[in-house]
Order: structure tokens, then C-alpha cells, then sequence
């Protein structure tokens, strides 16, 4: 295998150095730089050649350029990267060498730009999008994840609450998402159980979103089911149905701003009333390794919900937070935080917040970690 990559990248250099000298092709473009060390591998059209022509030890199939639904989720980062330090940059295949002797970062950027255009439909929305999950403030980005959040209640009555969710792409702009709740709680004779709450079910649908002004929204429409039970604290006792827009706004120098609002409808509002609920959610995103390495996204959000009952008090948390990416393949990520109350602290209790994110749509969980 090792053998196969340094002929591979061998041949690859000495045909940028050979086309280099070639009065017709000066590597000034994207398609140049294509066609003089990329093209071996992956196709005239981007759609990568067969195993039976490369003549190695290649992976089953190489990745096909013009399929927009598994082009877009990726950032031009992640690419830069794999170009620059090969496969292993990012815990794919060793078969891709590494570029980073044979091309400058201009020339790379170049090539990138030109794999893009292999997608020729331009309503999927760009993977650079695809900010940052916070702890509380739902993202307008659809996403192919699994995400399991637990809280802990650092004072007050002992409780331990958590949540499942999946989420799932379809077709260009929508997602669908199932979350499962389920808690333990400590009880005042001393004795703790546990229990499942209302199980919810719900589609993302993005509106709008715009890689040249870096701004996405989103509005999802969700039904919990009242599968808890009430009388021990597992759900709310009836079926309600919750609506909310989400935003995305990437700024400068890797800054990010996020922000959800929406309205709980219960079906029964005599047990449980109608509320509104507002977070927002700024971040920073830092890379190690020269831009390539681990990505460290710290954020702080400020969350609020409010009965929509005359004379109600409205609930303002703040939670400080870190996201740190743990695989190299960056598709398994963990957050941690505290939820503040600051307003109405009486009843609420500060919580130790924390999640276990896997996108996989880039891979197994197993995979992508060397």
C-alpha cells in the first residue's frame, strides 16, 4: 500500500513539474492544476475513473465530485486539507497523497474552486454553513447527525435529564429529526428513578441560504407526543406541537452568530399553556496545525422562554461553552457548559450541560481518528 502512494505521488509531482514547463498549460487555473495531477484518479468529469484503470491498490470508489448531495456538506477547509496533507489529513484513504510540496495554497484554492463546479445545482446549501452546534440554540443547517445531551443539576433537587436526537437529510433542503428524552430524577424519600419523556418528531425545511453574504434560515415544524409520564416529572401530559425559525450568520475572522425563536402550542392549553422562546448563540472558531488541525469553537448563549399568560415571568439563562472537534475526520464533536439562571432562580437550578455529537454521513464513528 505505502509502495502504491509514493508511485502515485510521484507521478503526480512529476506531472505538475512536466506540465509546469508546458507552454499551453501554465497551472494558472483550477483546471490546469485538474487536469495535470488530479485527473489520473478522478475523471475528466470529476466522477473518479474505474479501479481497473488507475492500476493500484485503489478504494472501492473514488469520490464523485458531481454529486452535489455529498459534496456540499463539505467546507473548502476540509479540502484544503486533504489536498495539502492527503487523506490521512482528515482520516480518509493514504491512496490520496499529499499536495503540500507539489502545489502552493494559491494553486490549491484554484483547484478547489474548480472541483465545485462539478455540482451544477446550487441549492444545496454549502457545508461552511453548517456552524457550530451550541447546547441549546437550534441550527438552521439540515444535517445527517446523532446527538445524545445530557444535563446534570449542579444545586437544588437532584435530576439528571438527557435527549437523544437523529437527524436525517432528504432532498436538497430538508431534514427530518426524531428525539427521544429520558431522565432520572431524585425523589424526597431519597430514591431515584427514571423514565422516558415525550418522544418528538419533526422536518427542518431551509428557506434561504447564501454562501456569498454567509447566512442561512431555516423554520421546523415538530409534534411531541405525550409518551411520558407526567405524574413522575417524564413530560408534559399532553401533545404539542412547536414551531420555530432558525438563523445563521457567519462574520469575520472565523465568528459566528446563531439564533432561534419560536412558539409551543399544547393541544390542551387548560394543563399546560401556550410559550414562546428566544436563544441566541456567538461564537469563535480557532484551528490548530496551521488552519488543519483540531477546531475549537468556544460560545456563549443567552436563552429565554416565557408562558404566554398575562402577568408571566420570563426565564433568562446565559450558558458559556466549549466545542471541541475529537475525531481527525471532524464528524464526532463533544460541547460542555453551565446553564445560568439569572432571572426567577428561586425554582431553577444551575446544570452542567454536555453533548456527544456524530455526523454520520461522513463515516462510521469508529472511523476517522488516524
Amino acid at each position: 500500500m505505502r509502495g502504491a502512494v509514493l508511485i502515485l505521488y510521484l507521478q503526480a509531482v512529476s506531472l505538475v513539474a512536466q506540465t509546469a514547463k508546458n507552454d499551453e498549460l501554465q497551472l494558472n487555473t483550477g483546471k490546469e492544476i485538474f487536469q495535470a495531477a488530479c485527473i489520473g484518479c478522478h475523471g475528466p468529469e470529476g466522477k473518479g475513473m474505474p479501479k481497473t484503470t488507475v492500476g493500484f491498490d485503489a478504494p472501492s470508489t473514488f469520490p464523485d465530485f458531481t454529486d452535489c448531495g455529498g459534496t456540499t456538506p463539505e467546507p473548502n477547509e476540509t479540502w484544503r486539507t486533504i489536498i495539502t496533507n492527503g487523506g490521512p489529513g482528515r482520516g480518509f484513504s493514504p491512496i490520496m497523497p499529499s499536495f503540500s510540496e507539489a502545489l502552493t495554497p494559491q494553486q490549491i484554492d484554484k483547484v478547489v474552486e474548480y472541483l465545485r463546479g462539478f455540482c451544477r445545482e446550487a441549492a444545496w446549501p454549502r457545508g461552511e454553513l453548517n456552524l457550530p452546534r451550541a447546547l441549546l440554540t437550534e441550527k438552521a443547517y439540515p444535517e445527517d447527525e446523532v446527538v445524545i445531551t445530557t444535563a446534570v443539576n449542579a444545586n437544588g433537587a437532584g435530576g439528571v435529564s438527557n435527549e437523544f436526537v437523529y437527524e436525517g437529510r432528504f432532498g436538497v433542503r430538508n431534514q427530518l429529526e426524531i428525539s427521544l428524552p429520558f431522565a432520572f430524577l431524585h425523589q424526597n424519600s431519597g430514591s431515584w428513578f427514571g423514565g422516558v419523556g415525550d418522544i418528538g418528531v419533526g422536518v427542518k425545511r431551509v428557506l434561504f441560504s447564501s454562501l456569498r453574504t454567509g447566512s442561512i434560515l431555516g423554520v421546523e415544524g415538530l409534534i411531541s407526543l405525550p409518551t411520558g409520564n407526567k405524574a413522575r416529572g417524564f413530560g408534559r401530559g399532553v401533545t404539542t406541537f412547536e414551531t420555530f425559525a432558525s438563523y445563521g450568520q457567519i462574520l469575520p475572522k472565523k465568528t459566528f452568530f446563531q439564533f432561534q425563536g419560536g412558539l409551543e402550542l399544547p393541544t390542551h392549553t387548560e394543563n399546560v399553556p401556550r410559550a414562546a422562546f428566544w436563544r441566541a448563540a456567538l461564537g469563535k472558531s480557532f484551528n490548530q496545525g496551521m488552519g488543519f488541525g483540531r477546531l475549537w469553537s468556544p460560545m456563549a448563549e443567552v436563552v429565554a422562554d416565557r408562558d404566554l399568560l398575562t402577568g408571566a415571568p420570563t426565564n433568562w439563562d446565559v450558558v458559556p461553552e466549549f466545542q471541541v472537534t475529537l475525531s481527525k475526520r471532524q464528524h464526532v464533536r463533544a460541547n460542555v457548559g453551565v446553564r445560568v439562571p439569572f432571572t426567577n432562580t428561586a425554582d431553577r437550578s444551575v446544570q452542567v450541560v454536555f453533548y456527544l455529537l456524530w455526523d454520520w454521513f461522513d463515516g462510521s464513528i469508529r472511523e476517522g481518528w488516524k
